[in-house]
């Protein structure tokens, strides 16, 4: 009963900020608007002072942090609370790696996504024995309320959903730039933090033991830094890792998808017809959603193999001028850029909807859009209408960034694959000794991928079969793994 007055209290505190959401407003503060999504407690609304113009601190007096509200940490540590049960790994990790603190000393700066899963992974991290600084990889995926239990929790985060590009940047040298704290581990997905340590602070890479990157984009730039003899630190590709490409690639993208369109748009699905640009894996899990809703699903490909694979799981392979006449839906996740152009755009139908489901901003040309003749009209969280001077309007989702992560939440449960994936690479970076790692791009051992997939099978009272010594030495096999070569994807 206590409980339930307690809920009932807070909850009555909330309505009159819901009312004050406008139905429809300029673009011109959208890159500021920092609207809520339904994954979050929180609504910018009631206070539009920027949180760098604040001065916070949580219950033990500490200020080294920027959020948006530190008063809402309540509320993120019970999503904090519902994460830590649908990771279980990390939770297993904690308990087996705790009294070793095979961490201890390592002072880890983090560029990710800022959310309840996220929150486990630091936590996590600071069991184990590491310092952690924290900023946001993109300015609408912050959670606010945990950013708040973070801070109240000890971390130094700096971000808040709907950050400027200003603000992003500003954040990432807060997280970098502190006086008596030199981090030595990166954790990045993007590389966007690596990317300003490069430009700004080389001479930090001198105490750096590696870099852990997650994302296409992040990792295409670390091999791009490799071969130009650029890259000065070791650095673990945990996106190509099998735990991590085949599982949160693929099943957490096949759920999220219909997810963030539903939250934003309440479309229905069947008959609809939607093109699909990329069948990677991210592409591979959208397309097998929404042919289970009923939609009629093309594909755009350039890599022959992953053509053919489409061909071969039902989907029509096209190009894109030939189906962006009729299609309702455009879903670009290729990791490349200018995928969905002006031109493309300025030849759909009236109401489709467009919206990228890869890591970066790049992929829809948005920029194009930013022109005299073109109205914008924001419609709620992350929805803008662009209508044409005909009256023709499209529905652009969270301005061309990631669909799933700005506009509503991703499965808990595959996240904890991939947040274990970055704790163990970050163990092996960081323990490693002197000459295991060059100056290159590693992938994770596949011992460690498959020790990634044991502590999650538990949860599915999921019982593996044992290879006898006569089948492990018919097959060449070391009982206890690894059951596959590292080459096997």
């Amino acid at each position: 009963m206590i409980q339930f007055a307690d809920q009932k209290q807070e909850f009555t505190k909330r309505p009159s900020k819901i009312g004050r959401r406008s139905l429809s407003r300029s673009i011109s503060q959208s890159s500021t608007d920092s609207y809520s999504s339904a994954a979050s407690y929180t609504d910018s609304s009631d206070d539009e002072t920027s949180p760098r113009d604040k001065q916070q601190k949580n219950s033990k007096g500490n200020g080294d942090f920027c959020i948006k509200n530190i008063k809402q940490a309540d509320f993120g540590r019970r999503e904090i609370e519902i994460a830590e049960q649908e990771m279980p790994a990390l939770m297993a990790l904690r308990k087996r790696a705790q009294g070793e603190k095979p961490l201890a000393g390592a002072k880890v700066v983090g560029c990710t996504h800022i959310t309840a899963q996220t929150a486990v992974l630091m936590e996590t991290l600071s069991a184990l024995g590491a310092q952690c600084r924290w900023a946001a990889c993109n300015i609408y995926s912050t959670q606010n309320e945990v950013a708040a239990a973070l801070a109240e929790g000890g971390f130094s985060v700096f971000a808040w959903k709907g950050e400027s590009e200003d603000d992003f940047w500003w954040c990432i040298d807060r997280c970098v730039n502190v006086e008596g704290w030199q981090p030595n581990m990166i954790l990045d997905d993007g590389g966007d933090l690596t990317h300003w340590i490069y430009k700004k602070y080389p001479n930090m890479f001198k105490k750096i033991k590696g870099i852990v990157e997650e994302s296409v984009t992040g990792v295409h730039r670390l091999y791009q830094l490799s071969k130009a003899g650029k890259l000065c630190v070791p650095a673990m590709n945990v996106n190509d890792s099998v735990t991590k490409q085949k599982f949160d690639n693929l099943y957490c993208c096949r759920e999220s998808i219909l997810d963030g369109l539903k939250r934003t748009t309440d479309v229905m699905f069947g008959g609809k017809q939607v093109v699909v640009c990329g069948y990677g894996e991210v592409g591979k899990g959208c397309c097998a959603a929404l042919k289970a809703m009923g939609s009629i699903v093309y594909v755009t490909e350039i890599d022959p193999i992953c053509a053919l694979q489409a061909c071969m799981d039902g989907f029509r392979l096209v190009k894109l001028n030939e189906v962006i006449r009729q299609v309702d839906i455009v879903i670009t996740c290729t990791g490349n850029k200018n995928v969905v152009v002006r031109e493309y755009l300025d030849r759909m139908k009236n109401g489709c909807i467009v919206c990228n489901m890869g890591h970066s901003n790049t992929e829809i040309d948005v920029a194009s859009l930013r022109t005299p003749e073109l109205t914008w009209e924001r419609v709620r969280s992350q929805v803008d209408h662009v209508i044409w001077p005909d009256g023709k309007r499209i529905v652009l989702l969270a301005e061309g960034r990631l669909l799933n992560l700005s506009c509503s939440t991703v499965p808990t449960f595959v996240l904890s694959i991939t947040a274990t994936t970055q704790a163990l690479a970050l163990i092996e970076l960081y323990n490693a000794p002197e000459g295991r790692y060059k100056q290159d791009v590693y992938l994770l051992p596949k011992k460690m991928d498959e020790y990634v997939a044991s502590l999650h099978l538990p949860t599915f009272d999921a019982h593996l079969t044992e290879l006898s010594d006569e089948q492990a030495k018919y097959l060449g096999l070391n009982k206890n793994g690894p059951f596959k070569p590292n080459y096997y994807r």
